[in-house]
């Protein structure tokens, strides 16, 4: 974990290009750019917001009374940017195999460049979500400055992650459907369309669904941004996130050390 966390600081600049770049060519040949970065989350976002809140508006999914528009988008926000860059650096080595051919090559930085690449549209995201909370007259100060907070510790969350599932996709390219299948069963179980305290009485199963580290992220955005509660007011849940992240980067860091060797002689 020390050598890669070195990398990283002393390629920071490398990094920052090669994330640019990256953001760049997702959108690159196409009339509309960076556009349709946006169009899918706002089509998803008015599907679900159309099926909950106008075809089954009876449907008590969200607390307090809160317009179901604005409790959805302080769920699906960070969901959009933990699902896309899981994808996406999952298959961060096999995409950039021409630099893991490379000997002198510092290949630990790939997936960071991913998770920058993914956190500029998230970025975009969020000051659309807060947009829509100010027009709704929503946004308490200085509560919604906590969206630092929750985003930083899904960035690092998603690193111990992306190097986990980058390094086993390169000797297991299957695992990339797999995590596509875990993702869309996360959509509902994390959850995001619909609030466990309201919708399951069942104690043994809310304790279950809140083991999920991104119930963690999407509480505390709507802690933010609705219910304006501190991280801290929520100690067991804060000290048991960190604990998983800290696993998952360790664990994470472990594999890729491991497997990192072998990299040029499958891809």
């Amino acid at each position: 974990m020390k050598k890669i966390t070195k990398e990283i600081i002393t390629n920071y600049k490398l990094i920052w290009i090669l994330a640019i770049n990256d953001f760049k060519q997702k959108y690159s040949g196409s009339y509309l750019g960076i556009i349709w970065g946006l169009i899918h989350p706002c089509v998803t976002i008015l599907l679900y917001w159309f099926i909950f809140q106008i075809v089954m508006p009876n449907i008590e999914i969200s607390g307090d009374n809160t317009p179901y528009i604005l409790w959805l988008l302080a769920g699906l926000v960070p969901w959009f940017f933990f699902q896309e860059t899981i994808i996406s650096s999952s298959r961060v080595f096999l995409d950039y195999n021409y630099l893991v051919k490379k000997v002198v090559f510092k290949i630990e930085i790939l997936p960071i460049v991913r998770i920058l690449s993914g956190l500029f549209i998230h970025i975009i995201f969020i000051g659309f979500m807060l947009i829509i909370y100010i027009f709704n007259k929503q946004l308490i100060f200085p509560y919604f400055l906590q969206i630092l907070y929750y985003t930083f510790t899904m960035v690092i969350l998603v690193t111990g992650m992306s190097y986990m599932t980058s390094s086993i996709t390169v000797v297991f390219k299957d695992l990339t459907p797999i995590i596509n299948i875990f993702l869309q069963a996360g959509t509902w179980i994390t959850p995001i369309m619909w609030d466990i305290k309201k919708t399951i009485d069942l104690p043994i199963i809310n304790l279950i669904l809140k083991l999920n580290p991104m119930y963690y992220i999407v509480n505390g955005f709507r802690d933010s941004l609705l219910y304006h509660t501190w991280f801290w007011e929520r100690p067991k849940q804060t000290f048991y996130f960190w604990f998983i992240t800290i696993l998952f980067l360790g664990f994470g860091t472990k594999i890729f050390k491991r497997l990192q060797p072998d990299f040029t002689d499958i891809i």
